[in-house]
């Protein structure tokens, strides 16, 4: 089936035909249908099957189908995301989809000021894609009323849970006067979090679960290096000049390692940037979009953008540290293989890190395939880069030293 044959308006019609969308993914051709019909859906699928716009294309539908202009009379729809980069990825979705429809879209979260975002939701909004946090702010103090809202989706469902957020859904789940539609969906969901998701929904809720054998989609292979902890910078070094024109996210355990190892990366003339929790939005922001633009190729990242980043070409995802949650490496490698597109994610697995690595592979149910390393090629590996490294720290102590010496005179 093809989207010229849905039961939905001509302007999302040719919205999705630019776009390049000509058939549903399975998640959309098993979602759609219910979310039209106005049930309660909750969906598990991997990331990078087209998730949001399996709950996007319906809901943008029926907002247009029932407006006769493009004025809102209040949000109709509330899309509740864990982070800013997701409400910024989902937003952009939204607004592709909706483009010369009569449905108003805004994307909602911290981290810059709240005056504009107030002038914009007082100008009328019709679908808001939010963080809990500004949400709460803004309806305290009276810029966003609830009354009119139809629909609410958690997106990210169990990282919203498992970060707590499940008495945040429910304060606006009672907030919400009228009768309204449930959308949860995810990549990942434990049996705790599910039953804590069910309890928000319906008892006659429409529960979608795609490939439950593995979260990861199979555009994605998967390899394992074994490799000491400081040694890894020497083997992400040699990785990056072995694949000089490929698009790489670089994921590490902490914002202190995402700096240590972006000045590492300098240190051997490879540029990188980092995106974390300590850094601004607007910088945040800034780097996303010279990552997408191909400014440059080597993004450092945290897990807090581990489910923000929706870049369509991304060639290899690097886990430089495996994560603490086997849950977070199926948000991780989902950065690539997204859509048609093949990618690859190679780890490096420290000898602390082999309990990870085990609880990764039984999450994945699978083996991951090793890239073994010989005594000889390990060595070369290190020494001459190391030699290199080297060279480029006593450079730089020698411009700082010259520098102490010129301010000196």
């Amino acid at each position: 089936m093809k989207f010229e044959q849905y039961a939905i308006s001509e302007e999302i019609k040719r919205n999705l035909a630019q776009l390049g969308f000509r058939r549903p993914t399975d998640i959309q051709f098993k979602a759609i249908p219910s979310i039209m019909k106005g049930e309660d859906v909750l969906a598990i699928a991997q990331t990078g099957t087209g998730k949001t716009a399996a709950f996007a294309i319906p809901i943008i539908d029926r907002i247009h189908g029932e407006k006769n202009s493009k004025r809102s009379a209040g949000i109709r729809c509330i899309v509740m995301v864990p982070t800013r980069e997701l409400a910024q990825q989902i937003g952009g979705v939204f607004k592709d989809l909706a483009q010369h429809t009569r449905v108003k879209i805004f994307s909602l979260h911290g981290g810059v000021e709240q005056d504009p975002q107030v002038k914009k939701l007082q100008a009328g909004i019709d679908v808001i894609v939010t963080t809990p946090g500004r949400m709460f702010d803004l309806i305290n103090q009276g810029y966003i009323n609830l009354g009119s809202v139809q629909i609410l989706v958690i997106d990210e469902a169990d990282r919203m849970l498992d970060l707590g957020f499940i008495e945040d859904i429910k304060y606006v789940k009672k907030m919400l006067t009228r009768k309204h539609q449930t959308l949860f969906f995810s990549a990942t969901i434990d049996k705790e979090i599910k039953k804590m998701a069910f309890s928000q929904v319906k008892s006659s809720a429409i529960r979608i679960q795609l490939s439950p054998e593995d979260p990861v989609s199979k555009n994605v292979s998967h390899f394992v290096m074994f490799i000491e902890m400081d040694d890894k910078r020497f083997f992400l070094e040699k990785f990056v000049k072995d694949n000089r024109d490929s698009r790489i996210i670089v994921f590490v355990r902490t914002r202190v390692r995402a700096e240590r190892v972006a000045k590492a990366m300098e240190r051997v003339r490879i540029r990188t940037m980092t995106i974390h929790g300590d850094k601004e939005q607007c910088i945040r922001t800034d780097v996303m979009q010279k990552f997408k633009n191909g400014d440059c190729n080597i993004l450092i990242a945290t897990d807090v953008s581990a489910r923000g980043i929706d870049i369509p070409d991304v060639d290899y995802v690097v886990n430089y540290d495996l994560p603490e949650k086997p849950e977070n490496y199926v948000h991780r490698v989902g950065r690539t293989g997204r859509g048609v597109r093949k990618g690859i994610a190679v780890s490096f697995c420290s000898g602390d890190e082999k309990e990870r690595l085990d609880e990764i592979q039984q999450l994945l149910r699978k083996e991951i395939q090793v890239i073994r390393i010989s005594k000889n090629d390990y060595a070369e590996t290190i020494v001459p880069l190391a030699d290199d490294s080297a060279q480029a720290l006593i450079a730089e102590y020698e411009n700082r030293r010259k520098k102490r010496k010129g301010k000196t005179r």
